[in-house]
């Protein structure tokens, strides 16, 4: 099992802070989640009913043709090097290490670039894989330059694989309107914008004749019936979603200012979370996590991930900030 945020057990055994002490900035989730609304008790009785409209619903929230609900996108690309036969996987680096596991532990070979300006590995892929905006280092990608990619790689068989996890905030970056394309995977979650990563809902945007590949691969019921009711609720609302929007991105400035402050200035972000490349970044995390604020290591290039904090945690996370 890989290492995640949002790992905060071994944090309270190895500091003896207590849970509620804790301010989890790891995760990049959204800490006002989406309000759960009131449902019937039938629908945890029931099995999961497709035909609920959610697929439309969605389908009409992401701007694209066809799309398939998954438990999370976690789902979705663990089944997906097993709809291809072994080849070449160039794949984002760093990036959100799921992805890689998935490919290689199907017996596909994955590279690693740095930018898309990297053609003698892109040229030997098979399938480019990579997050928009990226996690965790906030790097984001044009549509148009997705797209020159995509028609590259398709044009040889090849497919691109989209990860858009983060992009909920800034929808008009989005090439999910594209994903119909033969050979475009795109990847959705209600996780993060949301806040909902324990609803586990996630969709896997692409041509037809593969969702149903997918689908054969995964099974009926890949949502629960009380999943795909918040989820309908959550798509439609467009008044909390432009509003959230508004939210997160004042959010994200003040803590970029924050960290700025105390000599943490953010490489890159997004709205949902700040990165900051610093060779001290494993001793901040300790030092930080001594004063109970819990932040996201990446050791391999020195990088510290910070969530956005609730309302309250925002004099916590100064005053530990202040003693560093």
């Amino acid at each position: 099992m890989l290492e995640h945020g949002g790992n905060l057990s071994a944090a309270i055994t190895r500091y003896g802070i207590p849970l509620e002490n804790w301010l989890d900035l790891s995760t990049g989730i959204n800490p006002n989640h989406y309000p759960i609304p009131e449902m019937t008790p039938s629908l945890w009785q029931q099995l999961p009913n497709d035909e609920d409209g959610l697929i439309n619903i969605a389908a009409n929230y992401y701007g694209c043709q066809s799309l398939l609900p998954t438990s999370g996108s976690q789902a979705a690309l663990q089944a997906l090097p097993n709809l291809r036969s072994l080849g070449t996987i160039a794949m984002l680096k760093p990036m959100y290490q799921e992805h890689a596991h998935a490919w290689q532990r199907c017996g596909h070979q994955v590279l690693s670039f740095n930018d898309l300006n990297d053609e003698q590995t892109l040229n030997k892929a098979d399938v480019v894989l990579l997050c928009n905006p990226n996690n965790p280092t906030g790097k984001q990608f044009s549509a148009p330059d997705l797209l020159h990619l995509h028609t590259k790689l398709a044009s040889r068989g090849g497919w691109l694989v989209v990860d858009e996890a983060f992009m909920d905030a800034t929808p008009e970056h989005s090439i999910a309107q594209h994903s119909h394309l033969e050979g475009l995977f795109v990847l959705r979650s209600l996780g993060k914008f949301f806040g909902l990563a324990g609803a586990r809902v996630g969709f896997m945007l692409a041509a037809d004749g593969q969702l149903k590949k997918l689908q054969e691969t995964l099974g009926p019921w890949t949502l629960t019936g009380p999943s795909r009711f918040i989820a309908k609720q959550a798509l439609q609302d467009k008044a909390w979603q432009e509003n959230t929007r508004n939210i997160l991105r004042g959010s994200s400035l003040r803590l970029a200012a924050l960290l700025s402050q105390y000599g943490l200035t953010p490489t890159a972000g997004t709205a949902l979370f700040q990165y900051v490349m610093t060779a001290q970044a494993q001793a901040l995390q300790e030092r930080l996590a001594a004063k109970g604020i819990w932040v996201r290591l990446f050791k391999e290039q020195p990088a510290l991930r910070f969530g956005l904090p609730h309302d309250k945690g925002w004099q916590q996370l100064e005053s530990a900030l202040q003693s560093l």
